[in-house]
């Protein structure tokens, strides 16, 4: 089976989760012995995540645009690209791309599914464009595709509004690589990023609305009397939002407490997650936070927002979920950080839920079967 992968980014800094779920699906393709090709631009791609992607062909097309990710092609590359691929799998939804691929799939009979990880709502989208992409490409890449893919139950009601059978929907979730986020030595984080050894809240993510960092900041304010031992950590990109999250620091007199230090990857990332005492997910909109399974692993427990889709932690008692505010912030923060005995045993039981559910080795199945079930169903039309 020969799989084409197609995503604008898998850039670890700015693509996000959507490019970190392409870049591990590719990973354990290739694992699994399947033929996967990678096509993405080249903006922000490193040798470094090339060479990550072992057994992978990786085609990287310039990026002529950055803000449209807009790449630069031939068409006798995408049509040899298109052509040697049983099934092609196209990531997001809101993409230049995607609507290239799109066309030669169809041009050259190619089946695809299409997984939107929560975009299409198109959070944050511009409305004209929204409706200038839908109306000349975005509604036929939809309903055109072979297969579907959600990432959790609650994308289901968007494929609806494209009038997509919800029988024809299929849910693959995010997954994780423990392998990952195994430490041998955490004794210097703490010291390289002047933490101290004051317990620590963390959110890790892009410092942008979608991710509600500025819901979390306040909530923490609101909280700092009740949780006068704990420091905050934001871990992630800036995105637009850093300058007046910092300002808001200063104005309340946290500068002591809140801690600003950017993206981290490999080691370093999972060394902050090892040792902070609670990860927040505060996003006013995500598919499935794939950072919530990054905490799992590491025995970290979890406080997310009802826009998560990650609902079923309370139902194993693996963190707690309150409303996209500052107020169900602030009320989860002061009840799940009272008790640390029961803080622990969250931890533990995230981490059983993640490794019994949602690595990589277990998730990858379910892309094969659905790809092997679309292509024979293919070659049964013929």
């Amino acid at each position: 089976m020969r799989v084409l992968n197609v995503n604008m980014t898998i850039d670890p800094v700015d693509g996000g989760g959507t490019a970190e779920r392409t870049f591990q699906m590719s990973r354990f393709l290739a694992k699994a012995g399947i033929q996967c090709t990678l096509l993405t631009t080249d903006r922000g791609l490193s040798e470094n995540r090339i060479k990550a992607l072992q057994g992978v062909k990786v085609i990287a097309l310039p990026c002529i645009y950055d803000r449209f990710y807009i790449p630069m092609f031939s068409f006798k590359e995408i049509k040899n690209i298109v052509e040697n691929a049983d099934i092609i799998h196209l990531m997001s939804h809101w993409t230049i791309i995607n609507a290239i691929i799109y066309i030669f799939a169809r041009c050259l009979n190619k089946p695809y599914v299409i997984c939107p990880a929560g975009e299409l709502v198109a959070y944050g989208k511009p409305k004209f464009s929204k409706r200038l992409f839908s109306k000349v490409i975005g509604n036929k890449i939809i309903k055109n595709a072979s297969g579907y893919i959600a990432v959790t139950a609650n994308e289901i009601p968007q494929f609806e509004a494209y009038s997509i059978n919800s029988d024809n929907v299929t849910i693959i979730p995010n997954g994780i690589n423990p392998e990952d986020f195994i430490i041998s030595n955490n004794e210097g984080f703490r010291c390289k990023h002047r933490l101290g050894n004051h317990p620590y809240i963390l959110f890790v993510g892009r410092l942008s609305s979608i991710k509600g960092p500025d819901l979390l900041l306040k909530a923490y304010h609101k909280a700092k009397d009740e949780l006068d031992r704990f420091h905050l950590v934001f871990v992630g990109p800036d995105q637009g939002m850093q300058s007046e999250l910092e300002e808001v620091v200063r104005a309340n007199n946290l500068t002591e407490r809140v801690h600003f230090i950017g993206y981290l990857g490999g080691a370093d990332k999972a060394e902050a997650y090892h040792e902070a005492e609670l990860l927040v997910i505060s996003s006013r909109h995500e598919a499935m936070s794939i950072v919530a399974l990054e905490a799992g692993i590491t025995g970290t427990p979890v406080l997310l927002t009802d826009q998560c889709g990650f609902d079923e932690i309370v139902d194993i008692n693996g963190g707690m979920v309150v409303p996209a505010s500052v107020s169900g912030l602030y009320e989860g923060l002061v009840v799940i950080l009272k008790d640390r005995r029961n803080l622990n045993n969250m931890g533990i039981n995230l981490q059983k839920y993640v490794r019994d559910n949602y690595t990589w080795n277990s998730v990858v199945k379910k892309f094969i079967y659905l790809y092997d079930k679309i292509i024979n169903q293919k070659i049964q039309k013929q």
